[in-house]
């Protein structure tokens, strides 16, 4: 009786880790860019324990208008600052311009250029071109008097590169990505979430059946060792 409590108490921890996962996927669907996590065994369901992966497939790719959503085409990152001197990678372009002046995207991570952060003065027009380079036009400036203020640090994952995601949601490889030249944006388009909506709601409904199931065992066998005892208190 013990081993099917066991078993059902850890079906029950598991199935409930991995419908973390899948709110926290629901919860960024119409986050730019946002790649997905994997809810993964790494043997039989019902012996080993949950592990997550991400997933690096594509979101789908919508035109805004805006010169500052940014959207790579194809495969490739935009390389950022975690807040905390470090670097990261992400595919999220909905860029814009902070108090201070410098790039920033939607949740509010500095954005790098080949020279570090980049600065953008007041621009009355700006332009990003499919290379990264950012050119605008200065506020009072002509009409053609366009100058190039950085440019975005375009890398690429090589063959064997390992991307993770770390728990402040940014990604992270073990070894630097590198600059590319095959790494290509669109301006005026946003890549949005590769989260599947429907496929998310079904896996919600399949975790909480199975969530449900597990407790249910749980009971079962609780009754079934109360049950034992009582007989053989009799004896």
């Amino acid at each position: 009786m013990n081993k099917l409590l066991d078993l059902a108490a850890f079906g029950a921890r598991e199935t409930s880790l991995a419908q973390a996962v899948n709110s926290h996927n629901l919860a960024n669907a119409n986050t730019p860019g946002f790649r997905k996590d994997l809810a993964l065994y790494s043997g039989p369901r019902v012996t080993s324990g949950l592990k997550t992966e991400v997933d690096l497939s594509v979101g789908q790719v919508q035109t805004t208008g805006n010169p500052l959503d940014v959207a790579i085409n194809g495969e490739g990152y935009f390389v950022i600052e975690d807040g905390q001197g470090g670097l990261a990678y992400s595919r999220r372009g909905d860029f814009r311009v902070d108090a201070d002046g410098f790039l920033t995207n939607g949740a509010n991570y500095r954005v790098l250029g080949q020279g570090g952060p980049i600065n953008v003065p007041p621009y009355s027009e700006i332009n990003v071109g499919q290379d990264g380079v950012i050119s605008l036009r200065p506020i009072g400036a002509e009409a053609n008097a366009l100058a190039e203020v950085g440019r975005l640090q375009l890398v690429k994952a090589e063959p064997g590169q390992v991307l993770r995601k770390t728990p402040d949601g940014l990604l992270r490889s073990a070894n630097a990505l590198f600059e590319s030249p095959e790494v290509k944006v669109v301006s005026g388009a946003l890549e949005g979430s590769n989260v599947n909506v429907i496929d998310s709601l079904v896996t919600m409904i399949d975790l909480a059946r199975r969530f449900e199931t597990q407790v249910k065992l749980m009971q079962s066998a609780e009754e079934n060792r109360n049950s034992l005892n009582q007989i053989m208190k009799l004896e």
